[in-house]
């Protein structure tokens, strides 16, 4: 789109830090945890320093024998040194390969047949879960962050490499790849350029060009999300002081949040909600927050209010971004303190003028409707070129400008988009799981999570969680389901174990496969009689 190509040189990560340092060399990053690469530096670095250690570790790498065009897939326990490796390895040229710390050795493995002999970078508590034969067969060479292992290259060794400076390559050059959620299958591996990560900055910024005073921006994304890089980006090179957490315990973030008192928020929406109960909290971390963001998912009405609600500023907004790994951030609505209760959640906004452009393709030959919906396509420039090893499956997905983002939904008159259901998550003749789920929300207080899954005889079944696992109030349920399509007892699940992707997604069919092959109404895994 015109006003995502104009300019556009690329998003430059390898030198991002000497850049923001250059324009801000006091500016602090904040952490809630140590870098297991540099456990010396300490939770609290200028911009001058962080440029300083990619330097070194990028010239670390180099000596490892990375080279520009070469793959080093970075996959080592959760730590913000896992963005700082990533940036390191673009300095010099090389393509990151980002994967979660949540997959399993199984997982990894399989993704790491799909690239051709990469460098790994990870470390031992990692290496100790694989094959130990398969990773050295699939890898050229196997690089330690931190650890020791006598068959791989450890970085530490490494200190005091010539420095070698920052390589410039073509916008259109790959400069990061990362994984999709996989709450299908085995995740994919999507291919980002400089060109298309810079699209996707230029929508996103749109936000923190609102303020005027560079206040404490707090981020809890997965560091290997793409939407982390241009948040960053977008707080670095403004010269905004960052907190990054690692860590999204509600008691942790309320420590952090009263001692930095952040202006901006960024989090997953299950992070959000997750995040509810700060805004009773007596230490009042989110007192100081303008503006709330989230670009993955539309989020519940009731975590809306609720955060919003905690907020002393004068006019604090809620940023809610649709978008996908594939192709960036797409459509957007924005909420105040007086949002209506029966404010429809489905809503997720409208396209970003000049940037971003979205079209719902009709199943029937029918205008799409609530009860009928289309499939949701989107054009951006910030689309990936491709999944690595599987362009034919990419080419599936791609019509020409077009992107289909596997969801369904319709427009209005009015041109917003309502986002209904994942096309694999459709249960026919139901209406839109998602819609039942905001008003379950909203209607009982109790609730941290519900989902509804399709069952192979009867109705759809909810599967519900409720705050600090107490037990699910049977009579308050049965009063606020009257009104709604017919479902199933629902069954009591304890949060942590429900199968969550690095975004904190919950894996639907694979918690329908659980729940389908345990025995139904009986399932009750909160901890409590049912």
């Amino acid at each position: 789109m015109l006003l995502q190509r104009i300019g556009n040189r690329g998003i430059r990560l390898g030198t991002l830090f000497d850049r923001a340092a250059a324009r801000y060399p006091t500016n602090v990053l904040l952490l809630d945890h140590d870098l297991d690469i540099a456990p010396e530096r300490g939770r609290s670095m200028t911009m001058t320093d962080v440029a300083e250690l990619v330097s070194d570790f990028g010239s670390r790498l180099w000596r490892a024998g990375l080279r520009p065009g070469d793959h080093v897939v970075i996959y080592k326990s959760n730590a913000f040194d896992i963005t700082l490796l990533a940036v390191a390895a673009t300095r010099i040229g090389a393509v990151p390969i980002l994967l979660s710390p949540h997959l399993d050795g199984e997982t990894v493995t399989a993704l790491l047949r799909r690239v051709d002999r990469p460098y790994l970078l990870t470390d031992a508590a990692k290496l100790a879960g694989f094959p130990h034969d398969a990773v050295f067969a699939l890898s050229r060479r196997v690089l330690l962050a931190s650890g020791t292992n006598e068959r791989t290259t450890n970085l530490a060794d490494l200190a005091g490499a010539p420095r070698v400076p920052a390589l410039h390559l073509p916008p259109d050059h790959p400069t990061l790849v990362t994984h999709t959620s996989g709450t299908t299958g085995i995740p994919k591996l999507a291919v980002h350029t400089a060109f298309s990560l810079q699209a996707r900055y230029r929508p996103q910024a749109l936000a923190t060009a609102l303020m005027r005073r560079r206040e404490p921006v707090a981020i809890h994304v997965s560091f290997v999300h793409s939407r982390l890089f241009t948040a960053l980006a977008i707080s670095v090179l403004r010269g905004f002081p960052v907190a990054v957490l690692a860590d999204s315990d509600p008691h942790r973030a309320s420590r952090l949040f009263a001692r930095v008192r952040p202006a901006v928020l960024e989090a997953h929406p299950n992070t959000y909600l997750s995040w509810e109960q700060l805004a009773s909290d007596p230490l009042e971390p989110l007192s100081n927050v303008k503006f709330f963001s989230s670009t993955f998912d539309a989020l519940h009405p009731r975590t809306v209010r609720t955060l919003i609600g905690a907020s002393r500023r004068r006019f604090p907004r809620f940023g809610q971004i649709y978008g996908q790994s594939e192709v960036g951030p797409s459509v957007a609505r924005s909420y105040g303190r007086h949002r209506s209760p029966q404010a429809d959640g489905r809503c997720v906004g409208i396209p970003f003028p000049g940037m971003t452009g979205v079209r719902v393709v009709s199943r029937d030959g029918k205008r799409p409707t609530p009860s009928s919906p289309g499939y949701i396509e989107v054009s951006s420039d910030g689309r990936i070129r491709t999944y690595l090893g599987e362009q034919e499956r990419f080419e599936r997905q791609a019509s020409e400008a077009w992107w289909r983002m596997g969801d369904l939904g319709y427009r209005t008159r009015w041109g917003c988009l309502h986002l209904m259901d994942r096309e694999v998550d459709e249960i026919p003749g139901f209406g839109s799981t998602l819609s039942v789920e905001d008003r379950l929300f909203s209607r009982l207080a109790e609730l941290s999570e519900v989902v509804i899954i399709p069952m192979e005889d009867g109705p759809p079944r909810p599967v519900v969680c409720v705050k600090d696992d107490r037990p699910l109030d049977r009579a308050a349920w049965r009063a606020v389901v009257a009104d709604l399509p017919e479902m199933a007892a629902p069954v009591q699940w304890r949060q942590a174990d429900l199968p969550q992707t690095a975004t904190t997604k919950i894996k639907r069919l694979e918690l329908a496969r659980l729940v389908g092959t345990s025995d139904g109404a009986d399932d009750d895994r909160s901890g409590e009689p049912a």
